[in-house]
């Protein structure tokens, strides 16, 4: 009974539209899923995926709980499918980040709701953060090229980034979305690829696209949230 008033009051503040939505988009990608075939680690990560991103758009402090569950499994799907960038990003970053977003998000949450606090980073911090960033891509893409990754390209510019995009996530930032919004592109082409080489992973793929439309979703979303709240 406490686990069902819980499950309640986290999608309490859902719309209407997103009440249907969101649930149809999870009963779309588990039954092409089935329908393909599909490898099965890949279907529990892009549910948990798509999960924790519905959730951290409406912010709630509960997707980290289950963006743990997705980490653990596209870990296995990129070391298997050769991509060490992303391997790395997921096991040795997302997994403690998500932690620490736990712990973060529960501190700076709306008094009357359960949403958290959304924040902007200033024109100098955006300078800074992005500076770094591209520099940093250039220097992993020669590392990833040294060792032999499959696609040192894509896996540069998506581990890099999604590193930012995580800091931001934490952080609260609206500019999150902007990032992920790119991050998501490049990695859906990314399996895209692996998929026409061979790998069973066609539900990535799904993950990929649907992430693509919930970053510009959230980020109208947001936009119009934070200036209601200084209003």
């Amino acid at each position: 009974m406490e686990l069902l008033k819980l499950v309640k009051s986290e999608f309490k503040g859902f719309s209407k539209l997103e009440k249907i939505f969101f649930p149809l988009i999870l009963f779309v990608t588990i039954f092409i899923s089935i329908y393909t075939n599909d490898n099965k680690t890949a279907l529990i990560s892009a549910i948990c995926g798509m999960s924790y991103t519905i959730l951290a758009g409406k912010g709630r402090v509960s997707c980290y709980f289950i963006g743990i569950i997705g980490t653990i499994c596209y870990s296995y799907l990129s070391f298997i499918n050769g991509f060490y960038g992303n391997l790395l990003l997921y096991a040795f970053y997302y997994f403690p980040m998500e932690i620490i977003g736990i712990y973060k998000w529960s501190k700076n949450l709306q008094k009357d709701k359960r949403e958290i606090i959304r924040t902007q980073l200033s024109g100098k911090e955006k300078t800074i953060y992005f500076s770094i960033t591209i520099l940093v891509t250039f220097i992993f893409f020669h590392i990833l090229k040294y060792v032999g990754a499959v696609n040192p390209y894509i896996d540069s510019f998506t581990t890099i980034f999604s590193i930012l995009g995580q800091l931001l996530t934490v952080k609260r930032c609206i500019e999150q979305w902007y990032v992920w919004f790119f991050v998501n592109i490049f990695s859906m082409a990314m399996w895209i690829i692996a998929y026409i080489d061979g790998s069973n992973c066609f539900t990535t793929i799904i993950m990929w696209f649907v992430y693509v439309i919930l970053s510009v979703y959230f980020l109208i979303d947001w936009k119009r949230k934070i200036i209601l709240d200084k209003n």
